[in-house]
């Protein structure tokens, strides 16, 4: 299956796409250059900067336009002005377990409660500081922010099946590289029997950032392999499809009917001769459907 080039967006570290069905576009951002980007069914293609590193995003129910967002010091509300900046408004701080992380991979679960990993940007310290986090409201109608999980390096491939009831979660660092399923309560919004899911290490390709299909199906980025992988709900490899970079760095599906997965990507420095798209958007068509993204229902 060839890969189709979208948009060569030379992007330092394209992440978090996400398809709005409203617009027919799909948005996506830069992490270190600070940017959220659109593109629509027509190849327009518009830019908005803000004012941290912008690491995940999810769209807010009830409110246009609007997105969570996790950056570098906590949860906020952005919104896109038309002089090309973002507006933003901090929803829930955050006491990071050290100087110099931020937010990495994130999404809502089915329910609309939005989940999101932070690291130490520093990836060859390899400390284990990263937590994951629910910001959901709670019982006494208190926005909030929660810490479920910790001892990560790098938490990624955030993702749910399509009833809601697992969860998904891997750390891509070189040091781990697995990718763990847990049960999901969906009352609750709490993760247990945490078991591995997929051990990436003999597979081509760390695991980087996830999408589930309408099958149940868990698509993963395999960064540093230039491979995009499909497991099916037991974990068992079903295929892998090639994109021309070799850091693609997180899938979705996108398109009229979902059947377009796009896949973002990383552009490193050093000679780039034999991957000039690299940080490019890619298309594929792989033949099954994606979900509708959920959105922040907070």
């Amino acid at each position: 299956m060839q890969a189709e080039l979208v948009l060569d967006a030379r992007n330092g570290t394209g992440e978090s796409p996400v398809w709005r069905a409203d617009e027919q576009a799909l948005y996506w951002v830069d992490i270190p250059a600070k940017q959220l980007h659109r593109i629509d069914e027509a190849g327009a293609h518009t830019v908005w900067t803000g004012e941290e590193m912008l690491a995940c995003i999810a769209p807010r129910k009830g409110h246009p336009g609007q997105w969570i967002a996790g950056m570098e010091s906590g949860i906020f509300a952005i919104g896109t002005r038309d002089d090309g900046t973002l507006a933003t408004s901090s929803v829930a701080g955050v006491a990071h377990a050290q100087h110099g992380m931020r937010f990495n991979d994130g999404r809502c679960d089915r329910q609309g409660r939005f989940w999101a990993g932070t690291m130490l940007m520093d990836m060859a310290a390899a400390r284990d500081v990263g937590r994951v986090y629910r910001y959901q409201r709670d019982v006494n109608a208190e926005v909030a922010l929660r810490l479920q999980l910790e001892h990560l390096i790098v938490p990624n491939g955030m993702a749910f099946s399509p009833d809601g009831k697992t969860m998904y979660l891997s750390d891509s660092h070189p040091n781990v590289q697995t990718i763990w399923a847990f049960d999901y309560d969906t009352a609750s919004g709490t993760p247990h029997n945490r078991r591995v899911f997929v051990d990436m290490n003999p597979l081509p390709g760390r695991p980087d950032g996830a999408a589930v299909d309408a099958d149940g199906c868990y698509w993963i980025c395999g960064n540093d392999a230039g491979l995009v992988h499909r497991f099916t709900p037991e974990g068992k490899l079903d295929r892998s499809l090639a994109v021309p970079v070799k850091k693609p760095a997180m899938c979705a599906f996108g398109g009229a009917r979902l059947d377009t997965l796009y896949v973002t990507s990383i552009r490193p420095g050093g000679d780039l001769s034999d991957q000039p798209l690299a940080g490019g958007l890619f298309a594929l068509r792989p033949g099954v459907q994606g979900l509708p993204e959920p959105e922040c229902v907070f």
